[in-house]
């Protein structure tokens, strides 16, 4: 009789399997950021400014660099075998001095990015994704996690509000050349 091997990933009921992802998926990731980064952005921001964030921050090589950086935490979501959204997890203290005073209790990781392709929202995938952000929290022994979200993105904050998080101050984003506000949000664990 052979062993199987111990499956880590976790199942939910829509067959949405959230794993951390490798450095293989930087290619695939890079196109899932590239499809969804602009549905988070305000609606005035230029696709100048945001095609010069996603050649800057979401390019195949820049995952390539997150994948490989021990202080980072990629979540890759997989329906059937394509990867539909993902989740990146900063530990560490926040660089910004404005968060830093915001974010009670540590350590707290940083929910970084969270994006899902259009067609999986409003499914299982979002909340697949937040349940194991949640949980790797909780196994690196952290007092919760915190994130920026811009001040313009209901959708978001709701989604974030349903899920626990509470605005606790704010900050800003630059996308491009162009200065965006975004709230701190976080979530005690």
């Amino acid at each position: 009789m052979s062993e199987q091997p111990i499956d880590t990933a976790e199942r939910s009921p829509a067959e949405v399997v959230v794993d951390r992802a490798g450095l293989w998926d930087a290619e695939s990731l890079s196109d899932v950021a590239a499809a969804t980064f602009p549905l988070a952005c305000p609606p005035d921001l230029t696709a100048t400014d945001i095609a010069a964030f996603i050649a800057d921050a979401l390019s195949g090589d820049r995952f390539g660099d997150y994948l490989t950086d021990p202080h980072r935490t990629v979540l890759k979501a997989v329906t059937d075998t394509d990867i539909v959204g993902y989740a990146m997890l900063v530990a560490g203290e926040p660089a910004d001095p404005d968060v830093a005073s915001a974010v009670r209790g540590r350590p707290a990781l940083e929910l970084d990015k969270m994006y899902v392709l259009p067609g999986h929202h409003g499914g299982e995938v979002s909340g697949a994704l937040m349940r194991a952000a949640v949980d790797a929290a909780r196994h690196a022994g952290c007092a919760g996690l915190w994130l920026g979200v811009n001040q313009e993105n209901v959708r978001a904050q709701r989604f974030y509000a349903k899920h626990g998080f509470e605005i606790v101050g704010t900050r800003t984003f630059t996308v491009g050349t162009r200065l965006c506000r975004d709230y701190v949000m976080q979530k005690t664990i």
